[in-house]
């Protein structure tokens, strides 16, 4: 059997003034299931990050070390995270720490990466942390400096970077001072989260032409777009544009965020990775594989993948079967 047209798509377009690799940091096994209403066992959940490693992710955030009462879906952290640890040796497995307790946990467990996770706004570390942004930083310094005196890479999230729901527009001078006391305080990454996905592209650019004029280059950033109004796309190739090497996206589109209800889920890390393939930038991720990945873990969440690229893909397969 001959075989299809396009199995060669998409074409491959090279624009020499883009990085040539993309590291992707795989965040569906954590951001994207701790929004589920169902408890996803923990056996599944193994195996989703499991398979997801397999698909050629080399960085997989595993699970967070929260407080059971806060986020129930990831209570099993104790459990799932030395099943991945010993199957999964070469694999970078970050985890959330939210405080000094989480910290302990994750130490206990050899967990090797940590995050830490901020916010611009007043409104979203009252809703996220029941403290003030200074009160949270100043929760987060002995976390970050006892993981960086154990030899850990830490990264600090930043969320609504771009907008927020009760705030609305946050200033651009705003979200680079957060991230000057992150980066101070010794994140080794500050991953810039667009948590209600109102960001457009010329918003991107100036808060990263912002951070470059502060001292934070792009090497030591990364990008979190949500896909609320369509934009996350357009939104990580201008980061691209601007240097940045390292996308957050999450298998099948999974997540959003518990904390702002008008955020919807995540960059789909098929539809990232369609758009790199048509640039020729290297993940070193087999599509296939994580498509078929992403559909098997809609099929034990009970509906359909919100990723276009999963749909495309599972759908002209099927078509093809029939």
């Amino acid at each position: 059997m001959s075989t299809p047209p396009t199995a060669a798509l998409p074409m491959v377009v090279r624009d020499p003034a883009l990085p040539a690799r993309v590291r992707i940091h795989e965040v569906g096994a954590r951001d994207g299931l701790q929004n589920e209403q169902a408890q996803v066992p923990t056996e599944v959940k193994a195996e989703f990050v499991t398979r997801l490693a397999a698909a050629g992710l080399t960085t997989i955030e595993a699970t967070s070390f929260v407080h059971p009462k806060w986020v129930p879906q990831l209570a099993d952290a104790e459990e799932l995270f030395p099943r991945v640890r010993d199957a999964l040796p070469g694999i970078r497995l970050p985890v959330l720490v939210p405080n000094e307790r989480g910290l302990d946990r994750a130490l206990a467990l050899g967990a090797r990466e940590v995050a830490v996770f901020a916010s611009a706004t007043e409104s979203f570390a009252k809703a996220n942390l029941n403290r003030t942004v200074d009160e949270a930083l100043a929760m987060f310094a002995p976390v970050v400096t006892r993981a960086v005196e154990h030899g850990l890479t830490v990264r600090g999230y930043l969320s609504m970077c771009f907008g927020d729901p009760w705030e609305g527009v946050v200033p651009i001078e705003q979200v680079v001072a957060v991230c000057r006391r992150l980066a101070e305080m010794g994140c080794d990454e500050l991953s810039l989260g667009d948590t209600i996905g109102t960001a457009t592209p010329g918003h991107v650019s100036a808060l990263l032409t912002a951070l470059a004029e502060a001292g934070i280059g792009s090497r030591r950033l990364a990008v979190h777009f949500h896909d609320t109004y369509g934009q996350a796309l357009a939104n990580t190739l201008t980061a691209l544009r601007h240097g940045v090497t390292t996308v957050d996206a999450s298998a099948g589109g999974l997540g959003g965020c518990p904390y702002a209800k008008s955020a919807t889920g995540n960059l789909a890390t098929e539809d990232l990775v369609w758009m790199l393939n048509g640039l020729g930038i290297e993940t070193g991720v087999d599509l296939g594989l994580l498509t078929a990945t992403s559909a098997w873990m809609a099929g034990h969440l009970g509906r359909p993948s919100p990723s276009r690229t999963v749909r495309a893909l599972t759908g002209a397969a099927s078509h093809k079967e029939s």
